[in-house]
């Protein structure tokens, strides 16, 4: 693994690299190597999970949540302690982050549209594509590019076809079928269909993502020539919550711990942050009036502790290929999730709870275990990143920019905020103290992440924050492209 080092990160990277491992190889044995090694590239395994917010050990997002896999993953590499999604929702979060292009440059904004159809895509070559074109094996399953379980036909979801090698359970059809309950929804809410929870009696190879992760463990142990990307899109824990018994006797319902909340939380935003969620408020005032609050908390917390035992099964069979010290690792949420924080329920918002993902890269060789960074970035960096770090170029449409400084150097100077958009010219710009929503009609947030990490107060209107605006505000990207297709969402 040290040999690929020299075709494919800076001299600085490599000279520090050197330094801290002369004992054990000097430039001239290096050089020294066959070609054929020096140009050897390493694997990569691409964990994509659904609906995953900070609840996760490294982030320490609830203190009830049991995530001993990903905590694990954490301790190989490196931890980006404030990454955030490119959008509040899944088909313009992962669009953005797979095809390099933020959701204001191609007007995905929505659930509906199709990136394949839409023109600005045309000429435009996917994350996986992009290693599939430069002599990768590229495998993957599950939900990768958007898709859902919520209406008939719509597991297929919008998968680029032309990227893999071989895909679970096809090329056209990203989900298998969920395993659920005889009737639902089983906790009657009148709201929302598919907003549900309850223990299903199955074994975990039985569930969808068991089948996904089978496939993927397969990948990783197969004996094949020459580099290979194998993404495993995990399901859980997005809606319906749907696991088996195990993981609900994980948390106790009894001892359950509810979200900080504030009654009058929205009274100091504007008409636009309190219309920003679809459906959230009427779940919440459901929630809190059948009182099934700590069973929703109960069942995400359980879904959370199956989708890490998902990337421990991963882990497992990366660990078994002995292919592990050749391997990066890239972990990500593609957004966050409500569960009552502000009254509402769900994503579609640009608050923290929404925004901020767990972020997880193993670079061997390069990354420090256990180390960590509080720079803000954006889960767009990841394409970058990966390009980089196998010494493949990175296509000029990709917006992001390469983590490689930070891997390299957790301390190291960064000065890009992380841009997230919701909706047409709606966005939120997070630095490592502040987040500063505008909305489309131009009236504004600002909180105080620091001060105030539960964002209850709105100081957007204080004198003094108006430098602080102005620095923020020249990250809004100033121009917007046309929502790609009008159309109701889903999911």
């Amino acid at each position: 693994m040290r040999l690929f080092l020299l075709g494919i990160i800076s001299m600085r990277i490599l000279i520090r690299f050197i330094a801290l491992n002369c004992a054990c190889f000097t430039v001239a044995s290096l050089l020294s190597l066959p070609a054929a090694q020096a140009q050897s590239q390493p694997d990569i395994l691409f964990i994509a999970i659904d609906d995953l917010n900070d609840w996760v050990g490294p982030l320490n997002g609830h203190p009830q949540t049991k995530t001993p896999n990903i905590d694990r993953l954490a301790a190989r590499g490196m931890t980006f302690a404030n990454a955030h999604s490119p959008s509040a929702l899944c088909n313009p979060s992962r669009t953005a982050l797979l095809s390099g292009l933020r959701p204001s440059t191609s007007g995905i904004y929505g659930n509906g549209p199709d990136w394949r159809t839409v023109p600005v895509f045309d000429d435009v070559i996917t994350l996986p594509r992009h290693f599939r074109d430069n002599g990768y094996a590229t495998f993957g399953g599950g939900k990768i590019f958007h898709a859902h379980t919520f209406a008939p036909g719509a597991n297929a979801g919008f998968n680029d076809t032309t990227a893999w090698d071989g895909f679970y359970p096809d090329i056209d059809w990203q989900l298998p079928e969920e395993i659920r309950p005889m009737r639902t929804p089983v906790n009657r809410n009148p709201v929302m269909a598919g907003f549900d929870w309850s223990p299903v009696v199955a074994d975990d190879r039985a569930m969808g993502d068991g089948q996904v992760v089978a496939y993927a463990q397969r990948q990783l142990m197969a004996d094949i020539e020459g580099p290979r990307f194998v993404a495993a899109g995990i399901f859980r824990p997005h809606l319906p919550w749907y696991v088996p018994q195990k993981y609900f006797d994980m948390h106790p319902l009894d001892q359950v711990q509810l979200p900080a909340v504030r009654e009058d939380d929205l009274a100091d935003l504007p008409p636009a942050g309190r219309r920003t969620s679809f459906q959230a408020g009427e779940l919440h005032e459901w929630v809190v009036a059948s009182g099934t609050w700590p069973e929703a908390v109960q069942a995400y917390l359980a879904s959370i502790s199956f989708a890490d035992a998902m990337v421990g099964e991963l882990l497992d069979a990366l660990d078994a290929s002995g292919r592990a010290d050749n391997t990066i690792i890239v972990l990500w949420g593609d957004h966050g999730f409500h569960l009552g924080e502000k009254n509402r329920w769900r994503k579609m918002t640009l608050w923290e709870d929404v925004t901020h993902v767990p972020l997880i890269i193993v670079a061997p060789e390069l990354t420090v275990p256990g180390s960590r960074t509080g720079a803000p970035v954006s889960l767009m960096d990841i394409y970058p990143t990966l390009a980089e770090l196998t010494g493949l170029p990175v296509p000029r449409h990709v917006e992001g920019q390469s983590l490689v400084p930070l891997i390299d150097d957790p301390n190291a100077e960064w000065d890009t905020p992380a841009v997230t958009t919701y909706g047409f010219n709606n966005h939120a710009v997070r630095d490592e103290r502040y987040r500063y929503i505008r909305y489309a009609d131009g009236t504004e947030e600002l909180y105080d992440v620091i001060a105030d990490p539960n964002e209850w107060t709105n100081i957007a209107d204080q004198r003094e924050m108006r430098r602080t605006k102005t620095r923020l505000s020249r990250w809004i990207p100033a121009e917007n492209a046309p929502d790609a297709l009008q159309r109701p969402l889903v999911n």
